[in-house]
């Protein structure tokens, strides 16, 4: 104000009429500018939102090792193509860790030479031609596993016969459970999902047997396990307190290095997108007329 003052009187009256006319401007624009910070946040939205992305829960194994020393961008290549290939020959569904599985696999010993597994996913692991699952399942009071390669051409169907999540990513600590949570019928009838509906996140808290246990279940962040505290004695929980390492969900080396960058998930699934949209469509028309059943309540 004070280099205003020392101006003349002419410079200071242009100066308020140029000062009138600008905010004179500014009120008659000032609706228009609304409406344009209003429809540019919604466009720059849109334009952001890749529906691809989403194929990181369905298809993991389509993203490739997240360690730089195994990365290699031709042979990546090939294995999606040897991928997309095999998924045009035989319907690899949708399923995730605590979804209950049916795989039958051509088995030369076997009467009918075909071998027919029934199961929970207690893991799913590895990425392109390397991925594989776990299934669990209690036989004759026995728990039996049997691990597969998911594309393994061995394997004559893969079906889902109870879609869902559980609270943990793996679920090793059911072979230290009650044999209840691992027993499932080899006749057991699929439970479909109504199409659109989100996947059902099993909330169920298994109950481990006395120990010993086959690993160290409360040194483990598990949110699937009810009576871990009954077992432990004070010198356990000491223990469990120092080997504690709650800085590690503040390091982002460590979250960056189990991921893949967004950059490159894009590129990825640019490649494989359309191929997968028209199987999964093709799929839908073949399974279109499949009768609906509601899922059965679950253990509590």
């Amino acid at each position: 104000m004070a280099l205003v003052i020392r101006k003349p009187t002419f410079d200071i009256l242009s100066a308020a009429k140029w000062m009138i006319r600008k905010d004179c401007r500014a009120l008659s624009s000032l609706v228009e500018k609304t409406e344009e910070t209003e429809k540019r946040p919604v466009g720059r939205r849109a334009r952001f939102q890749n529906p691809a992305l989403e194929y990181r829960h369905i298809f993991p194994e389509f993203l490739p090792d997240p360690n730089p020393k195994w990365r290699n961008s031709l042979r990546e290549k090939m294995e999606r193509a040897d991928m997309l290939k095999r998924r045009s020959q035989i319907d690899i569904p949708e399923f995730y860790v605590g979804s209950v599985l049916a795989v039958t696999i051509s088995d030369p010993h076997a009467q009918g030479k075909t071998n027919r597994f029934v199961g929970i996913c207690i893991e799913r692991k590895g990425c392109g031609l390397r991925a594989e699952f776990t299934l669990r399942n209690v036989v004759d009071h026995q728990g039996v596993e049997i691990r597969y390669d998911l594309y393994d051409p061995t394997i004559q169907s893969i079906q889902v016969l109870r879609l869902e999540k559980r609270l943990d990513d793996k679920l090793f600590y059911l072979r230290d459970a009650l044999p209840e949570y691992s027993t499932f019928p080899f006749d057991m009838d699929p439970e479909i999902l109504p199409e659109g509906t989100p996947v059902p996140v099993n909330t169920v808290q298994v109950k481990l047997k006395p120990r010993p246990w086959l690993e160290r279940w409360e040194r483990q962040e598990l949110k699937g396990v009810a009576n871990i505290e009954e077992h432990l004695k004070e010198k356990d929980r000491i223990r469990r307190e120092l080997r504690k390492t709650p800085w590690e969900k503040y390091d982002l080396m460590k979250e960056y290095r189990k991921t893949i960058p967004v950059e490159d998930q894009t590129e990825i699934w640019g490649e494989v997108h359309n191929q997968l949209n028209q199987l999964r469509l093709s799929r839908k028309k073949m399974f279109k007329k499949r009768p609906i059943s509601t899922p059965k309540p679950q253990l509590g």
